[in-house]
């Protein structure tokens, strides 16, 4: 099966949280996309805790869980859920490959890295779009009075000054 038609990437991205300055996936959205219940997801990674550091995933507290049903309609079953879910970064999902071995996983784990990359690639390009508009202000700020000046005479051209008005009275 082809992994555009399996997942498609913005389905992914939308499911692309951050949260403590991390890009994060909640453990409900991956269960799904890997069509799995939470709960197996879970288990498999509590077998396994050692190969999930607190940089790779960590639980969600109670105000971080609220804000994202908030945000997310999709996600409003959890509001009411006994237990705060687990938040994968992007090397948290990478794991998870290793963790979860059925063929949809792996597709699916190889469409969400893309999906990471693709962000990155995005971020980076924001940011130097960002850099040059800065420099680009700052260029513009430096020959500023010249471009008053030119917009001056133009502005002359347009509107020239009124004619003199005739004097009054009476002249040969």
């Amino acid at each position: 099966m082809p992994i555009k038609s399996l997942v498609p990437i913005h389905d992914i991205e939308r499911r692309i949280f951050l949260v403590r300055g991390h890009k994060v996936m909640i453990d409900y959205d991956l269960a799904g996309l890997y069509g799995v219940t939470t709960k197996v997801l879970n288990q498999a990674v509590k077998r396994n805790l050692e190969r999930f550091p607190d940089d790779f995933m960590f639980r969600l507290t109670k105000s971080e869980r609220d804000e994202l049903v908030t945000i997310c309609d999709h996600l409003r079953q959890l509001k009411f859920s006994p237990t705060l879910p687990y938040v994968f970064t992007e090397n948290g999902v990478a794991m998870l490959s290793s963790v979860l071995r059925s063929h949809r996983a792996i597709m699916v784990n190889v469409q969400i890295m893309r999906t990471f990359s693709r962000l990155k690639h995005l971020i980076s390009t924001h940011h130097e779009l960002a850099r040059k508009l800065a420099e680009l202000e700052r260029k513009v700020q430096s020959h500023d009075k010249h471009i008053r000046t030119i917009f001056g005479a133009i502005r002359e051209l347009v509107n020239p000054p009124e004619p003199p008005r005739k004097p009054i009275g009476f002249h040969p």
